[in-house]
């Protein structure tokens, strides 16, 4: 967290990173409660220092230790969608403005509905290698012994 110092001399508060934390602002930056910490460190699950006043002091690399994420992959080219499909183009019909599209990506076939304008932009014909980028705010799950 970081933490407003007055640095003498200086004109302006400065902001410096403390390099151990009050049990509060790690609970608040993990997003557990200051009980569960406790807990964590009484189980070994938690190393905590103590200050002079025997108050619980949470190291900067404990608490990073305990919000890291797994590394996702990269998006890439520019796009922020991560859900890439490549595959081969299998079918292209065009119908006035729009146009499917459907591309066999592995044992799966995925089908979009862009427009004719794309479809001759990108030149997509059946046979090509193609990519099918999803980025969607709803994917729908449905489970496999159904």
């Amino acid at each position: 967290m970081a933490t407003r110092v007055a640095r003498p001399g200086c004109l302006c508060d400065a902001w410096v990173v403390a390099a151990e934390l009050t049990l509060g602002e790690a609970a608040r930056a993990i997003g557990v409660s200051v009980d569960t910490l406790r807990r964590w460190d009484r189980a070994g699950k938690l190393q905590t220092t103590r200050n002079e006043r025997n108050q619980r002091r949470v190291p900067r690399s404990e608490v990073e230790r305990l919000t890291a994420r797994p590394e996702r992959h990269a998006v890439g080219d520019g796009l922020s969608a991560r859900n890439r499909f490549p595959g081969v183009v299998r079918s292209v019909e065009v119908d006035g403005v729009m146009a499917l599209v459907e591309i066999e990506a592995g044992p799966h076939r995925v089908t979009a509905a862009i427009t004719r304008d794309a479809v001759d932009e990108l030149g997509l014909t059946e046979g090509m290698r193609a990519a099918a980028t999803v980025k969607a705010t709803s994917v729908m799950i449905e489970r496999g012994d159904r």
